[in-house]
């Protein structure tokens, strides 16, 4: 990686997962369309997540990422982003102050809206047609006119993105945040869970301590801690074409960014070290991911290190584990060993979604939400026994009452899918499974933090 970079020397490269655009003048113009438009995020707030997540790096601080799979055109509502930010805000709630482990917030929201496929093609009943790549590249629908990838997409991705990013400023700044609000943040379909009981009797606590801060003469009024969040976007960078037309050169310090997101990363099918997702991202500035799974070695991991972090610089690498619970202990513990080994500065964070997906009996792609847990359970466990710090969650949730992961709480079942089953590509954790994986993390953090001699070991009971 000696030669010069650019925000297009991608181009160079060889390329995995692209779309086979048929109008290439029409992509052309849409991309350079782009180019001349603001930037949906700011360098600066960037690099305040890559601060916030070098504190990750080092187990002060636990990184929660997640959202919707992909996000589509066709669901973006009002209603459906103050479910996902509440949602955020309630596992936030719980880690901080079960856990006793300040939160780094990261959304997979305002700009995931391309996917990787497995397979370029997609038969249905004798019919073969191009895969679905998300909404900024084709449509869901199974018909020949929808499966062609059309540029114009790119531009309502953008549009909905600073919709979006607007809204959650708003949610994150306006007042929606507050921590006095912890109640009213209870989903409703969440009240009537078995974990209601638990959430209510938290934010109880909250409330008391907010009290008897009032009480000693502190007014949370007067700590802008206690009223907002802050909150950040990150996404695949798949669509090489779009990050493009969306990176900038910051007047302040010369460095480039990608400003569709705060943070972006790279997928477990992209991560070829020659190739042209690799490329892009070493270049940009911004904190970054890379996804590891079960064919990723130790050599080839330090070496991506090197590319993409060759500073070592604390916050801005995210290794982002998704083996699943039958392989997790496997493959993770000697990638842990090397990264401590060399002494490389990462953040460790495991998506326990992406390994555990399977065909249900009566024909759904699912989860089960005990691989799930099992596979959470194994990364924290593993860490401690290596002496590495466990440093966040990257999970495929929505607010919304789906049934497309089963287990949990109320133990939907294969019969439940069919009920509420939304999702325009992997199944996702409803409200209710999200947070009761966050009172499950919480539970680690507490004995993390006891064997670290932070708090005394009563309170991890």
């Amino acid at each position: 990686m000696t030669q010069r970079w650019t925000p297009s020397s991608w181009r160079d490269k060889p390329i995995q997962q692209v779309p086979a655009y048929p109008d290439q003048q029409a992509l052309t113009a849409v991309e350079t369309q782009i180019a001349g438009f603001p930037p949906l995020v700011f360098a600066g707030e960037a690099r305040k997540l890559k601060r916030a997540l070098a504190r990750v790096a080092t187990g002060d601080a636990f990184l929660i990422q997640g959202g919707d799979c992909a996000e589509s055109f066709g669901e973006h509502s009002a209603d459906n982003i103050r479910d996902f930010f509440r949602l955020f805000l309630q596992m936030a709630v719980v880690l901080t102050f079960a856990g006793s482990s300040p939160v780094v917030k990261v959304g997979r929201i305002a700009g995931q809206f391309a996917k990787p496929r497995s397979s370029n093609v997609e038969k249905q009943g004798g019919i073969e047609l191009p895969s679905y790549r998300g909404d900024i590249i084709n449509g869901i629908d199974f018909t020949e006119a929808s499966r062609i990838p059309d540029p114009a997409r790119q531009l309502d991705a953008y549009r909905q993105s600073a919709a979006t990013l607007n809204l959650l400023r708003a949610f994150a700044t306006g007042g929606y945040a507050n921590l006095e609000n912890a109640h009213r943040w209870m989903l409703g379909f969440v009240k009537d869970s078995p974990l209601s009981h638990r959430y209510e009797e938290l934010a109880g606590r909250i409330t008391e301590t907010l009290d008897f801060m009032r009480a000693i003469g502190l007014d949370p009024e007067a700590h802008p801690e206690l009223r907002a969040t802050d909150f950040y976007t990150s996404h695949e960078a798949l669509l090489l074409g779009y990050e493009q037309a969306l990176t900038r050169v910051d007047s302040t310090t010369g460095d480039w960014y990608a400003t569709s997101g705060h943070m972006v990363w790279i997928g477990d099918r992209t991560r070829q070290i020659d190739h042209a997702h690799v490329e892009y991202c070493r270049g940009i500035r911004n904190p970054i991911g890379l996804k590891c799974g079960p064919s990723t070695t130790t050599d080839g991991l330090l070496k991506l290190i090197d590319v993409l972090n060759p500073d070592n610089e604390a916050g801005r690498l995210t290794l982002i584990a998704r083996f699943g619970a039958d392989k997790a202990q496997q493959h993770l513990p000697a990638l842990v060993k090397a990264v401590q080994r060399e002494g490389r500065s990462v953040v460790w964070s495991c998506d326990p979604m992406h390994g555990n997906t399977l065909s249900s009996p009566s024909g759904y792609k699912t989860r089960p939400f005990d691989q799930i847990l099992s596979e959470l359970r194994t990364f924290f466990e593993m860490h401690r026994a290596e002496g590495s710090h466990a440093g966040g969650i990257h999970l495929e949730m929505t607010g919304k009452n789906v049934t497309e992961c089963t287990g949990g709480a109320r133990a939907i079942s294969d019969e439940d899918l069919h009920d509420r089953y939304h999702t325009y590509c992997d199944p996702r954790l409803n409200a209710e499974q999200a947070l009761e994986a966050a009172f499950l993390i919480a539970e680690f953090l507490k004995k993390e933090k006891a064997l670290r001699g932070r708090v005394p070991a009563t309170a991890a009971e």
